[in-house]
């Protein structure tokens, strides 16, 4: 048997100084998230986050995880890393946001077959962006550099994310009544929801991806980032009696919304109190989607629900647009055999 020369892990595809240099490059975007509860972060083996007992009487741990589904796969395809972190933070928070609390800490995990610095660096900006402007400190990670596992080119990712909410005032859909109102907050696209459809869309139609939607290519509102709900929203919670909370992700709207609302009730959603944006009338005529199914697969220009009284829904709009945010009264709360209703 001939001696063979000395193998390494990087003969195996793995490179452990590629991994040491994409710590470096995000450190600087990752300490611009720090909470002044973060005791230890990015490096060590383990996080670790103290519980501001200053602030909480009862505090009651809130988590999530989620990842952002095959929109990585259009990402990839157009070579937009930046911002597809953005939607990995947002599909986390916003989910535990739902139950009224404050996003505190964030971890991320990057899995590709070869390890390209830039990349991983840009789609880690995009988190740590989406992190600072949640409030939410992105504490670590785990990058894994996995050879055959994935084609040349292609990651995948999955966020994790821990928030905090006093007993007292977690929104459990306990406080929800027959004669109260939703208020349906505008969503920035389709978010990251339905891709998979999209993706068939697209194919199927055969369309240009800088086709024109009313002033924006269709590859930017297919690209733009979920938008994040948190500062806001935990502003308004400061100030209004909201019963309920509803993140529109996958299920759409017919599905979403009825999770939080106790059995015994019914949601009756009026379709033309908000206009539908360019995007998702163009997929459903592209893909000749039928009306069900759009409510089911999209978000459709809603990308988050309160459930409130009728007397708040006025301060609740004004609100929301001092933070930019468009919102419309949508619908009510009513009794009734089925669960919801869009009209």
């Amino acid at each position: 048997m001939t001696q063979s020369a000395p193998m390494t892990y990087r003969d195996a595809g793995v490179d452990i100084d590629a991994g040491n240099s994409l710590v470096e490059r995000i450190k600087p975007l990752v300490k611009r998230t720090m909470r002044p509860e973060v005791l230890a972060g990015v490096g060590g083996f383990g996080a670790s986050v103290r519980v501001p007992l200053e602030k909480y009487r009862e505090p009651v741990m809130v988590s999530g995880t989620d990842g952002v589904g095959t929109k990585l796969k259009l990402a990839q395809q157009l070579g937009r890393h930046d911002t597809i972190g953005i939607d990995l933070v947002a599909m986390c928070v916003n989910d535990v946001l739902v139950q009224g609390a404050e996003p505190i800490f964030f971890l991320d995990y990057f899995a590709t077959g070869k390890l390209d610095v830039d990349v991983a660096a840009s789609v880690v900006g995009g988190i740590a962006a989406g992190c600072a402007e949640s409030g939410c400190a992105l504490v670590g990670g785990e990058t894994a550099e996995m050879p055959d596992m994935y084609p040349p080119g292609e990651y995948d990712l999955a966020g994790f994310c821990v928030g905090l909410v006093e007993r007292s005032k977690m929104l459990d859909g306990s406080r929800v009544r027959a004669g109260q109102a939703l208020v349906g907050i505008e969503s920035s696209g389709p978010h990251s929801n339905g891709y998979s459809l999209i993706r068939k869309i697209l194919a199927h139609s055969g369309s240009d991806l800088c086709t024109d939607l009313d002033g924006r290519t269709l590859a930017d509102a297919l690209m733009a980032p979920t938008r994040l709900y948190v500062r806001p929203v935990l502003k308004l919670l400061e100030v209004l009696p909201v019963a309920a909370m509803a993140h529109i992700t996958g299920g759409g709207l017919s599905e979403n919304i009825v999770r939080v609302i106790p059995n015994g009730l019914c949601i009756e959603v009026d379709a033309s109190a908000w206009h539908m944006p360019p995007v998702f009338a163009w997929l459903q005529a592209q893909g000749n989607v039928e009306r069900s199914e759009m409510w089911r697969t999209f978000n459709c220009g809603i990308g988050f629900v309160l459930v409130l009284d009728e007397t708040s829904v006025a301060t609740a709009i004004e609100m929301l647009a001092t933070d930019g945010l468009a919102a419309w009264r949508i619908g009510s709360v009513t009794t009734g055999a089925e669960r919801i209703m869009i009209r």
